[in-house]
């Protein structure tokens, strides 16, 4: 590398535009040096950033191939792993060249500085402890696949999609936009909605008059059909159905419905479901409940 950048600082043209432009200090020995320590590290940085990748890829899913892995799951945990160890990564380069220019171009003494790394990191310890914690945290929630980037959660009341699995934070971004930064030391208690597999489950309230038995077959069969068209098949796992009469007042009656998805899939299957309900309800003239609107009292001051 140094040959390299010597041979074309040591051209005729650059020659010229050096001198004419007074830029002599450019081809000093200790710059060229650390020019060539700078692109190595860049070189080296994109060539382990990609062997990390493509590491990472190959392990989980040869893994996968044993394991009864879905293939949404693999690829949550591919994008978790290769954000998180090329972060460490990027950490470790930039100490690296920020080192070797303190050396190279200002002839910095690095021996004192490992000397007393010891020293050093005592005295860091007791001022970073919420950094450690945070650090650790982060593998321990990796290692034992508590959530993926791509996992809807809800964590210490943030409720949303994982954007982001940091070395301190797990960033969060809700339905609403807004994005939440979780120091990952703090997360104690961690609901996953999108683990494995999603649950579809909502509730219709009828009108007293209607049939329960014939608004069950209706729930049913539009589940049924639902699950057994192609652009839904991949996403439903068990087809929503009846699965129970809930509260029962003078006003309605809820029935509770549920079935079995794809993680991520539920509050599409959810959506489309009741659409297609509301549509066979009328249909068959089944008639939904019509509850209070709930009304507030204004107070005169």
């Amino acid at each position: 590398m140094d040959k390299l950048i010597k041979s074309i600082f040591g051209s005729s043209p650059t020659d010229s535009v050096v001198n004419n432009y007074s830029l002599g200090w450019i081809t000093t020995p200790k710059l060229l040096e650390t020019l060539s320590v700078v692109l190595g590290s860049i070189v080296v940085y994109y060539v382990v950033k990609y062997l990390i990748q493509w590491s990472i890829q190959y392990s989980l899913r040869s893994a996968a191939k044993h394991r009864t892995w879905h293939k949404k799951d693999v690829e949550k945990r591919e994008k978790t792993l290769i954000q998180l160890i090329r972060s460490f990564w990027r950490v470790i380069m930039l100490f690296y060249v920020a080192a070797m220019i303190a050396n190279k171009l200002f002839s910095f003494d690095l021996s004192p500085l490992f000397a007393s790394a010891g020293i050093i990191g005592v005295a860091l310890g007791f001022g970073a402890q919420s950094l450690v914690k945070d650090f650790l945290s982060g593998i321990f929630i990796i290692a034992e696949n508590q959530y993926r980037v791509g996992d809807v959660v809800d964590i210490a009341g943030a409720i949303g999609k994982v954007e982001r699995i940091g070395t301190r934070t797990t960033v969060i971004r809700d339905s609403d936009g807004n994005v939440h930064y979780v120091p990952n030391g703090t997360i104690q208690h961690v609901i996953n909605k999108t683990m494995g597999y999603s649950m579809s489950r909502f509730v219709i309230h009828l009108d007293p008059s209607a049939d329960v038995g014939h608004v069950t077959e209706i729930i049913n069969k539009v589940g049924e059909k639902l699950a057994s068209e192609k652009a839904w098949k991949r996403k439903i796992l068990d087809p929503p159905k009846f699965v129970s009469v809930g509260e029962i007042t003078g006003r309605s009656i809820e029935m509770i419905i549920a079935g079995k998805t794809q993680p991520s899939d539920q509050w599409s299957v959810t959506s489309e479901m009741r659409r297609r309900l509301l549509a066979e309800f009328e249909k068959q003239e089944v008639l939904l409940a019509t509850l209070p609107t709930p009304t507030t009292i204004g107070i005169k001051k």
